[in-house]
């Protein structure tokens, strides 16, 4: 691993939900070669109790899950004071200009479309990063 995959994203905590074990799996090797500390989750009810042991800094969640869809578990995460500030990427294979905008409504920060690449996915991370900074 190079020094500038790594270093900026060291120690980021991430969240991923996504009730496909594939899709976590992948973010999750993706983020830590980057250096993230990754959390992840199958759903939002799950999520929900990790995000108060986890405080991580960014949230990735999908929007089609069973039992807490992606922007139900966005908008608990958004109406909570502890947790509005997280930033929350929808993760989804739908590319639609309403699934975008349902994600707007419920506070999400980016729509990202799967499969994502590698790029797409720190790219979202950096550019929360450089908020955060600023």
């Amino acid at each position: 691993m190079t020094s500038t995959e790594s270093g900026e994203l060291d120690g980021l905590k991430v969240m991923v939900i996504d009730d496909s074990k594939t899709i976590r799996r992948t973010a999750e090797t993706l983020l830590k070669k980057a250096g993230c500390d990754v959390v992840t989750s199958n759903d939002g009810f799950e999520a929900l109790a990790k995000i108060l042991e986890h405080q991580p800094d960014i949230i990735f969640v999908d929007i089609m899950m069973p039992r807490l869809d992606g922007y139900q578990t966005c908008a608990l995460i958004k109406n909570n004071k502890m947790y509005r500030d997280i930033p929350v990427i929808m993760l989804s294979s739908k590319d639609g200009l309403f699934d975008r905008a349902r994600g707007k409504i419920v506070g999400s920060e980016q729509y990202l479309t799967k499969p994502f690449t590698r790029d797409e996915l720190l790219g979202a991370i950096k550019q929360y990063v450089q908020k955060k900074a600023s």
